[in-house]
């Protein structure tokens, strides 16, 4: 193939929903997995391309932006690496007669339809488009979270198709009422949903409709960010959906749905007349925070408490990126790529944890560096890595975010410290009683792939110690960009 004619966008998009027509008409549950993983790994290497490419003009429906771009990377990587982990895990849930191959039938057309609709939503130029692939993102997602056919399965998917069809009903209207501030500027027809004419135009348009505007899209888009109190659905996916599916709830589909947020922030800022979106962030960051970290000392359900964890996480991001300001914003860049990589991580090590020990239950998980040393260690990191230890790298990230708002909030920066440290109290609470226990439970060997566990922790233990020169760089002008 002629370099020059390779459009990597067009890639990120037509490899994942040319792999979901051909994985649904294929049967056999190891041919479909080992081609989800091929297709996932061709989507990544589209996708780092465009770091080798000149990215395509602005059109009418795509766009590639320093902003996009740091989104669809670590998309595309985690899902790829997700894929590897969901093979040997469905395939355990498999032999073991939770799952049957009637359920697993679209399991991997599923997957790669929700790759698509994530890849979608961040490469859109039109706010339209955009929210349509967020729908098509959750609604695989729902399929996917109750593929188990229980009664508790079924229960969470339909809260998650509820709660999630309310939140993205709200964002539609806030699309809607973003058209009109743009029509009498722009004009009517598909010019109004252009976001670079948007942004270009934004300035003229009423800030009363784009105030209006902007709560609906918030309360819309974050219902599906999770946060407190739009994040019933949240662990209730978590918790009774595959594993896979939960390291791809909380290290991508949550993070759609902050781009799309801070795609009208952006927006909002360039109208002076317009109010600043900032406080509104903080608060709801905030809250999101406390709350999450009083509601972990309370989980039982070793899922539902990372689950918690990554509403505590998603705050933390959405405060920073209220905040603004070029550090803040980079904080909150860096703290939404480290945990991406270390829940996913995290869920890696929980699906084979509870595979091996037959349970979700925590007081029934003991000893787990005595029986299963890789997966208990794997854990201990992880989980290190999630409270904000040193050298990890969210420790850097929370660090940024905290100094940061000391220099400007002292106030905000004491409820944010203090929901942090409640939460590292909860996650070392629990995690000294599963890890270093009296060991419970089966000790057999576990069937798994530990690479992608490993890989995931290997790098933001590397990122916590040193960061390239052309990263931070790259992070500071996407950070100047959120303004």
């Amino acid at each position: 193939m002629n370099p020059a004619s390779f459009d990597p966008v067009t890639a990120v998009l037509l490899i994942p929903i040319g792999a979901a027509a051909l994985l649904a008409a294929l049967p056999g549950y190891r041919l479909t997995a080992r081609l989800n993983v091929v297709a996932s790994l061709a989507t990544f290497l589209a996708a780092l391309s465009l770091f080798a490419i000149d990215r395509p003009p602005p059109g009418p429906y795509v766009l590639v932006d320093d902003l996009n771009i740091v989104f669809i990377v670590l998309n595309t990587f985690v899902g790829f690496t997700t894929s590897i982990f969901s093979a040997s895990y469905i395939a355990h849930e498999l032999d073991t007669g939770r799952l049957t191959p009637t359920y697993l039938r679209f399991y991997h057309a599923m997957y790669q339809i929700m790759m698509f609709g994530m890849n979608l939503a961040f490469v859109s130029n039109n706010i339209g488009l955009m929210w349509v692939a967020v729908e098509i993102a959750t609604l695989s997602t729902v399929l996917m979270v109750g593929i188990y056919r229980t009664h508790a399965a079924l229960e969470a998917a339909w809260k998650y198709f509820i709660l999630g069809s309310v939140g993205i009903a709200l964002a539609l209207f806030g699309t809607i009422l973003v058209y009109m501030a743009a029509r009498p500027v722009v004009g009517e027809g598909q010019d109004g949903m252009i976001w670079t004419l948007l942004i270009e135009h934004a300035a003229k348009f009423d800030p009363a409709l784009l105030n209006v505007a902007f709560v609906f899209l918030f309360l819309g888009y974050g219902t599906k960010v999770g946060l407190a109190p739009l994040h019933a659905w949240l662990p209730d996916a978590h918790a009774e959906g595959p594993t896979p599916i939960s390291a791809v709830l909380s290290g991508l589909l949550l993070n759609v749905a902050l781009y799309a947020l801070l795609r009208f922030k952006i927006l909002l800022a360039a109208n002076p007349a317009a109010i600043a979106p900032g406080p509104l962030m903080v608060t709801m960051g905030l809250v999101s925070v406390v709350f999450a970290a009083f509601m972990l000392y309370r989980r039982r359900d070793i899922k539902r408490l990372f689950a918690y964890s990554s509403i505590e996480h998603m705050g933390i991001i959405v405060f920073a990126f209220g905040m603004g300001g070029p550090l803040a914003n980079f904080a909150g860049l860096l703290h939404m790529v480290m945990h991406s990589l270390t829940k996913s991580a995290i869920f890696f090590a929980v699906g084979h944890i509870s595979q091996i020990k037959g349970t979700q239950r925590i007081h029934r998980i003991r000893g787990l560096t005595v029986t299963h040393p890789a997966l208990g260690w794997g854990l201990v990191v992880g989980v290190a890595a999630i409270a904000g230890l040193p050298p990890l790298g969210i420790f850097m990230s929370e660090f940024l975010v905290v100094t940061s708002t000391f220099a400007r909030q002292p106030l905000l920066a004491i409820v944010l410290v203090f929901g942090i440290l409640l939460a590292f109290g909860a996650l070392l609470l629990r995690l000294t009683s599963v890890a270093f226990g009296r060991p419970r439970g089966s000790s057999a060997p576990a069937e798994a792939s530990y690479v992608p566990m490993f890989a995931h922790l290997a790098l933001v233990l590397v990122a916590g110690i040193y960061l390239p020169a052309p990263l931070v760089a790259w992070f500071q002008n996407v950070a100047r960009l959120l303004g």
